[in-house]
């Protein structure tokens, strides 16, 4: 492991508007905010966060043109129940199968809703990545985080263990790479990953050696990076990782 997934962030507009809406449909409480930052914790471990983008483009999913680049999946025992208590609170339904529907988030960012009906709680099955190939997205973030590759099928790949914040690539026939920080094709979502402040340079090497490039940009315990597919992501960093 180089890293710890401390955080995946989505932009967003208005982060109150977003941050209330999970609160309402997921049960999400706030741990932390500040004018530009919103963090959620989710009942089952997550730390799910929404930073301010003033000139945010909404994905449109499906069009390849103003893509998601990422995706959150999560279970709920009722998913017809589920969707219309989302659209009530602001969502966009996109579309709705035996096992699945796909909302639109009050920014613009689809999410699935998926069936578990043994489970009476919402729950984040885990985060979604678009790739152009995912063998190679999920050896390099295998790496990254230290989580092994638990599932392989033709178009989808999964690293980590159910239930212990898995992180899932499907592969996209036209990606289209964000270029941060170019709003003309946005981020739309990163990571956080966390690492001991000691361990910082060797951590940036060890991310560039399996394929992360660096970008412009940082701050006082931040850089940002960029996976071979162009998804930036942050190492961060406290004295200590507690």
């Amino acid at each position: 492991m180089i890293a710890e997934l401390k955080t995946v962030a989505f932009d967003a507009p208005d982060i109150a508007a977003e941050a209330g809406f999970y609160a309402a449909l997921a049960g999400w409480t706030q741990s932390y905010a500040e004018d530009d930052w919103i963090t959620m914790r989710t009942p089952d471990g997550w730390r799910i966060a929404f930073q301010l983008a003033p000139d945010h483009v909404a994905p449109r999913w499906p069009d390849p043109a103003a893509p998601q680049q990422a995706h959150l999946d999560l279970r709920v025992p009722d998913i017809d129940a589920a969707a219309d208590k989302a659209v009530s609170l602001g969502a966009t339904p996109l579309r709705r199968d035996e096992r699945r529907h796909t909302l639109a988030d009050p920014a613009g960012h689809p999410f699935d809703l998926c069936a578990k009906e043994d489970d009476p709680n919402t729950t984040v099955m885990g985060v979604m990545l678009d790739c152009p190939d995912t063998k190679v997205l999920s050896t390099f973030y295998s790496e990254l985080l230290g989580k092994p590759i638990t599932h392989e099928a033709p178009g989808v790949a999964m690293i980590g263990e159910d239930g212990k914040m898995p992180v899932l690539f499907q592969q996209i026939e036209d990606y289209r790479r964000p270029r941060w920080p170019d709003p003309a094709a946005p981020q739309q979502v990163h990571f956080d990953l966390l690492v001991e402040r000691a361990d910082l340079e060797s951590a940036e090497q060890a991310a560039l050696a399996i394929g992360a490039t660096r970008l412009p940009g940082e701050g006082d315990d931040w850089r940002v990076y960029a996976d071979p597919v162009g998804k930036p992501f942050c190492l961060t960093w406290t004295e200590s990782s507690e």
